[in-house]
């Protein structure tokens, strides 16, 4: 598979890039990007939530009524569950909600959600490009030659770029991130995913079956 490379302009060059169709041209397997993205979903989740059960709950361990006679239910003591202000049942605890999920499975999830990407031209490769200091306007302006403004788009970089990162960051919807943090749901989620040219080949060497 072959993609024009394009200048910061939005400007198509005369340079062409090659891309593995074992990565960039496989057969999307949905059922693997559920799972990475279930995952990804899980992970955010504080899981801190608590309940106080019976045996947490303040209160006098006396019966509160005798067992016969009554006429009605027979009842412990005052922390029952049935009761106002009783501990509750099978209330939530504290939890991780992470599973794990193999690297295979992983890869196969990113290299499938890139793929549906590609195959709804939602992929452009850009030249390599620095800034000198963080400029929010420059980075805007990038976004602007690729009618992104307002979108949500993924800048696929190398390695850090702090002055890049930091011209991205007050704006809605744009996000920059390395090729070796690449998660499904952002790759997804992004409605244009801008792959800057020497990020390629790190891209291949993470998700390359060799």
């Amino acid at each position: 598979m072959e993609l024009t490379v394009h200048n910061i302009s939005g400007e198509a060059t005369s340079k062409k890039v090659t891309l593995d169709d074992s990565i960039f041209g496989i057969e999307p397997n949905d059922h693997a990007i559920y799972l990475d993205t279930k995952l990804f979903m899980a992970n955010q989740r504080q899981g801190t939530h608590d309940t106080r059960e019976r045996s947490d709950v303040a209160g006098s361990t006396r019966k509160i009524k005798r067992q016969k006679g009554t006429g009605t239910a027979r009842a412990g003591d005052i922390k029952n569950p049935l009761f106002r202000g009783g501990g509750r049942v099978f209330g939530p605890h504290p939890r991780n909600y992470g599973f794990k999920l193999n690297k295979k499975v992983k890869r196969l999830a990113r290299t499938s959600a890139i793929s549906y990407k590609l195959k709804d031209n939602e992929v452009v490769v850009v030249e390599d490009f620095k800034f000198d200091n963080p400029k929010t306007k420059e980075f805007v302006k990038i976004l602007n030659s690729f009618e992104l403004e307002g979108k949500k788009t993924l800048l696929v970089i190398d390695e850090h770029d702090e002055n890049i990162t930091l011209s991205s960051r007050n704006i809605k919807g744009a996000k920059v991130v390395k090729a070796n943090s690449l998660n499904t749901y952002e790759i997804l989620n992004a409605n244009k995913i801008l792959l800057v040219e020497s990020s390629l080949k790190a891209f291949e060497e993470l998700f390359s079956n060799k």
